[in-house]
């Protein structure tokens, strides 16, 4: 199947940056991430599109993907300069789940979605970027995640400005994406906030349910998310694409150890 037969652009018409209907999109984007920090569209990729991409991806994640566990703190560091390490703002949490990686969705559906040039330009409109680049990384483009029964992704801040996540799969029960919209800012840490969050007294948390095929783009550097455990028999799949700024970005090797388990 070809992206441009995958991608709804009827509704979406990433294809056509010169039509009235592209404008109106980019308007309706930008004032969705405005209010709300992310936006979300809806049957992005069709569900012919959706069933091609799990059936290419599951083969590969039961035979060839890395097992990620670890636990960490809300920021992946192992300490913060002027917190105390019993600090609540550094309480541990536990993330599993099972990574695929670039390298590995070489004629996949998804990677030609995620190389796809309108998404980069669309996205780049969306978030008032000059342009933005895929990554030049082996490894760290485009992933695929899968959340087994028991697992999720927990409470963490991402490193990067924004995240642009295509759902696959929905889980039996469980994976709900919850998130708190700018719990701190580039000025201020609020750890006192972050702490209320992770004992679970925050009442601007949020929960999202998103269906299969939708496109999300969320500010995740200073928006505090997590996926919940999931239940049941039916994983969780979900890709996610990372776009930069600068073109040629690669993570280092240990980095690609910590997050893939391998350098390449």
């Amino acid at each position: 199947m070809r992206v441009e037969e995958a991608i709804d652009l009827k509704r979406y018409p990433i294809d056509r940056p010169d039509s009235k209907e592209y404008r109106d999109l980019i308007a309706a984007c930008r004032h969705d991430l405005a209010r709300d920090g992310m936006f979300n569209l809806a049957g992005f990729l069709k569900p012919e599109a959706v069933a091609l991409s799990v059936s290419q991806v599951k083969p590969v994640l039961e035979r060839e993907s890395f097992t990620h566990t670890r636990e960490h703190n809300i920021y992946f560091k192992p300490k913060i300069d002027g917190l105390p390490p019993d600090h609540p703002a550094l309480r541990k949490v536990r993330t599993t789940n099972h990574t695929i990686c670039t390298d590995q969705l070489a004629e996949t559906l998804i990677r030609s979605v995620y190389e796809y040039p309108p998404m980069a330009f669309c996205l780049a409109e969306v978030m008032g970027k000059p342009r933005l680049h895929i990554m030049a990384d082996p490894l760290a483009g485009a992933n695929v995640m899968e959340y087994r029964d028991g697992e999720g992704l927990n409470w963490h801040f991402d490193r990067s400005e924004f995240t642009t996540t295509l759902l696959l799969q929905r889980p039996q029960e469980g994976g709900e994406f919850e998130y708190r919209t700018d719990l701190r800012s580039d000025s201020d840490p609020n750890y006192d906030g972050v702490a209320r969050l992770l004992l679970g007294a925050d009442p601007a948390a949020q929960k999202l349910e998103l269906a299969p095929g939708t496109l999300n783009v969320f500010r995740g550097r200073n928006t505090a998310h997590r996926v919940t455990a999931t239940r049941g028999a039916r994983e969780r799949i979900i890709a996610v694409f990372s776009y930069y700024e600068k073109p040629g970005v690669s993570f280092s090797d240990e980095e690609r150890v910590g997050f893939y388990g391998r350098a390449g």
